[in-house]
């Protein structure tokens, strides 16, 4: 497997971000577009303008022996059009590239037609719920997931690596192989284990399910850690913003923070043996840490995790 490293979090000019990757042992770099990701590394308009830009763009990397692994577009293309045609263009760009993987989300449809806010189902009860899934996943997610798969493909994309965060439609393998099932096998997961973990899954046990049927297409390589305080008389759900931290039941932590190295080498020993040997790329968003002291500590686990 390969070290790489989701670039949107590390705060550097990009040619020093590159430098720092370098430095750092990284092989690979995923990219940011849009959407959710501020993109500091990609402006998606002007490379899709200038071909001379992106001949510059990739120069930088191919000099310092670097490979752009994904681009990811992480946003709501199922609820929001300007998400939709950053998703569109972020695929017209990995064909200029060469770029046949793509990192993103779900998305998530709002509840019912003439509403616009999507909704998260997270129960059976009120029966209500069962009409809104209904909803989402046949009149919604599944129409415009076939014409999004249809378009990547038509622009020579293999992979679309979707993420189990919260709020998504797909949010753990069960979901992920429901709409898989439907669109194709052009779909798989980005599997992040920060996620599953406030969620009460088991990471590893998400990885030797979706391995039965080769559907791990990336991984993330974050951390998240309980906050016993907190969690213990209130549980893991917890709606304060993420710059909350001291008061939320749990937090996005450095890699390692949460979960301890032994913790990383099984996870990724259990990964290969799935038959992924492809991307683990750090996205570091502990915010008690400064962002370069977050990333090189994170780096650190990794390394030793990747070395058995």
């Amino acid at each position: 497997m390969r070290l790489s490293v989701k670039t949107c979090t590390l705060a550097l000019p990009y040619e020093e971000m590159l430098d720092f990757c370098v430095k750092q042992g990284v092989k690979a770099v995923e990219i940011g577009t849009g959407n959710w990701s501020g993109a500091p590394h990609m402006d998606l308009e002007s490379m899709l303008a200038s071909a001379d830009k992106r001949a510059r763009w990739i120069g930088e990397l191919e000099q310092r022996g670097l490979v752009l692994c994904a681009l990811n577009c992480s946003g709501n293309p199922l609820a929001y059009e300007k998400d939709w045609r950053v998703t569109v263009e972020t695929f017209q760009l990995a064909a200029l590239l060469g770029v046949k993987k793509i990192v993103m989300m779900s998305g998530l449809p709002a509840g019912c037609a003439g509403d616009t806010t999507p909704v998260w189902i997270t129960t059976s009860w009120p029966p209500e719920t069962q009409d809104v899934l209904q909803y989402q996943w046949n009149e919604v997610a599944i129409p415009k997931w076939r014409k999004l798969a249809r378009l990547a493909a038509d622009y020579g994309i293999e992979q679309i690596a979707l993420e189990n965060h919260a709020m998504q439609l797909v949010y753990n393998p069960e979901t992920l192989l429901q709409l898989r099932r439907e669109i194709g096998p052009i779909i798989g997961m980005n599997l992040d284990p920060s996620h599953l973990f406030w969620m009460g899954g088991d990471p590893i046990s998400a990885a030797r399910v979706l391995g039965e049927s080769d559907a791990i297409y990336h991984i993330h390589a974050k951390d998240s850690r309980p906050e016993r305080r907190m969690a213990e008389p209130n549980g893991m759900l917890d709606t304060k913003p993420i710059e909350s931290f001291r008061e939320r039941s749990w937090n996005y932590v450095a890699v390692g923070a949460g979960h301890g190295a032994q913790w990383w080498k099984e996870f990724l020993s259990v990964v290969r043996m799935c038959g992924y040997d492809g991307d683990v790329s750090l996205e570091m968003e502990d915010l008690t840490l400064p962002m370069l002291k977050g990333h090189i500590s994170s780096l650190q686990v990794l390394r030793e995790a990747l070395t058995l």
